[in-house]
């Protein structure tokens, strides 16, 4: 049983995947954003389920591309990004391609889990919303940040990154925002100064999706003074800290259409792991959660939903063996990429910025290799 989102599916194990999203919502909601497929491990995992050729139909054209500006909407440098080996796909469609692959009654939605615990039989306990309670053998923990399968193998909890995002959307942006659009381009913006900033890119839909970064409490974005309730004053509230910025990347937010959503960035520690614990493993963020400034968020959770599959094909009779296997390889690739993560963030958010993050994507351009400092979340 796998509690949270859908991963790669193979073997011919019974399987059963927990969402607490009702299924209206699930196949309604708009799921904003791009997500990057990176070649060893998103696009790797969509290659093992037989996925990608589907995926090539599904990328955005020049989602790639990638403009660094200061706060004065100077622009630094800027990459059509041909050529770099990151497509990006939208994450409704990522999401519908993979929930398409899978067998009807594969996820049962609106099963939201409360509780997990291990009995004395070594089973254990799944507790739904509802009341209602199973029991499973092998119980995969992909259930996000605040795991609640994280605590059977591990007490390590999500922290504060020292970053905050207020999310904020305009839509249909080279008509009813021509200013902004023509700001972030065709792919992503990146225009960083004193330590804060504006992150943005194009939708596949046309729309334009922005994060204003600053660098503050994760409760000051949620309980602080700020009524996100209040567009308007909300909206003012934010551009205070923007007050002598360009006016084009002050209108990303004053023109934002529709509420602004904070979003405070947790991580878990850098190297975060745990000790084999029988019949019980985690994946994606539930494992490894990080800020989004490596873009191996949903790449990572797909690869360890493939490569999860493959340690348990090749270890049928052996379940344990199996998860170890997989550990083994998990903690590696998920340090190493926290690790990329937070140093980014820094990178970004210097008070030199953005002179830290050009340097570092032009030694990367003059290395021949597809730099990448992240995406928004």
């Amino acid at each position: 049983m796998s509690s949270g989102r859908p991963v790669v599916r193979s073997s011919g194990r019974p399987v059963v995947r927990s969402s607490g999203r009702p299924v209206e919502r699930s196949r309604a909601r708009p799921n904003g954003g791009a997500s990057v497929a990176g070649e060893e491990s998103g696009q790797a995992a969509l290659r093992a389920a037989g996925l990608h050729d589907a995926f090539r139909e599904l990328i955005h054209a020049g989602g790639e591309a990638m403009r660094i500006l200061d706060k004065a909407a100077v622009v630094h440098m800027e990459n059509d990004g041909e050529g770099g080996g990151r497509p990006e796909v939208g994450r409704g469609a990522l999401r519908d391609l993979l929930l398409g692959s899978l067998p009807p009654g594969t996820v049962r939605w609106g099963a939201k889990v409360t509780a997990v615990r291990t009995l004395d039989d070594g089973r254990h306990e799944v507790t739904l919303a509802g009341g209602e309670t199973f029991t499973a053998d092998v119980l995969i923990g992909a259930d996000g940040a605040w795991s609640k399968v994280r605590p059977l193998v591990s007490d390590a909890t999500p922290v504060p990154s020292g970053l905050s995002f207020v999310e904020a959307h305009l839509v249909d942006a080279d008509t009813r925002h021509p200013a902004g659009a023509a700001l972030v381009g065709h792919g992503m913006m990146f225009a960083l100064g004193d330590g804060k900033g504006f992150l943005a890119h194009r939708d596949p839909d046309g729309s334009l999706h922005v994060y204003a970064a600053l660098r503050t409490p994760a409760d000051r974005a949620t309980s602080g003074p700020v009524d996100f309730t209040a567009t308007a004053a909300a909206k003012a509230a934010l551009l205070e800290h923007f007050d002598d910025w360009d006016e084009r990347l002050r209108g990303l937010v004053a023109d934002a259409d529709g509420e602004l959503v904070p979003r405070p960035v947790h991580a878990l520690p850098v190297g975060h792991r745990w000790d084999r614990t029988p019949g019980v493993t985690l994946l994606g963020d539930a494992a490894h959660l990080m800020s989004p400034f490596a873009g191996e968020g949903a790449n990572l959770a797909m690869l360890d939903g493939a490569e999860l599959a493959t340690a348990v094909a090749a270890h049928r009779d052996d379940v344990e063996k199996a998860l170890k296997v997989y550990e083994d390889a998990l903690f590696v690739r998920s340090e190493a990429a926290a690790a990329e993560s937070a140093d980014n963030l820094d990178l970004c958010f210097h008070p030199e910025g953005p002179h830290p993050l050009v340097d570092r994507m032009t030694h990367y351009l003059v290395q021949d290799r597809p730099g990448r400092p992240g995406t928004a979340p």
